[in-house]
């Protein structure tokens, strides 16, 4: 193909060479060249030895690729702090709609719905006049939320330093803007 990959998605000519003579090995012991990414997307194996060992390893980009898309749907804003505030304690929705500014209502329901299908929060409604429900996070959340504190404990660290390259970036495309 033009872009620089063969007819298997996930893999690149940049693979294939880190691949050397280890590729004709993993291709008999896993059934084949086109078995390396299976046809549901992504390939759900964990990256075998010559893989990790060269760093080649990288999930599907390809838009109907399950990784993508849970990736997609908890790293968007929304959910990242409905997360985060979810780590602190249980909270209904009317407290995580105060403490989410800018979020509208039905964005609002949508994001916790969508992490309620995912696994990731866990919606209780009691039997009550009116009805009072109650989001909490899952297992699997909290250790989301532990993960995602990684990266925003590494944005804080990084941020002066990205709001220097940016000024630095704006500038160069304004003088070239003059040219």
């Amino acid at each position: 193909m033009e872009d620089g990959t063969f007819d298997t998605p996930g893999i690149t000519v940049d693979t294939v060479a880190a691949r050397g003579r280890n590729a004709e090995v993993h291709d008999v012991a896993h059934g084949g060249a086109h078995d390396v990414v299976g046809d549901a997307g992504c390939d759900p194996r964990p990256p075998s030895k010559w893989e990790s060992d060269v760093e080649v390893w990288q999930w599907d980009a390809r838009e109907d690729c399950e990784v993508r898309q849970i990736l997609d749907r908890i790293a968007d804003k929304w959910s990242l702090l409905a997360i985060a505030l979810l780590d602190r304690r249980v909270m209904r929705f009317t407290e995580l709609k105060r403490e989410i500014d800018g979020i509208s209502q039905r964005m609002l329901s949508r994001t916790l719905r969508q992490l309620e299908r995912d696994g990731i929060v866990e919606r209780t409604v009691y039997p009550t006049v009116p009805p009072r429900v109650d989001y909490a996070l899952t297992e699997m959340g909290r250790s989301l939320h532990a993960t995602t504190k990684a990266l925003v404990v590494w944005t804080e660290a990084h941020q002066e330093r990205i709001a220097a390259a940016r000024s630095a970036y704006d500038e160069r495309e304004a003088s070239l803007q003059d040219l």
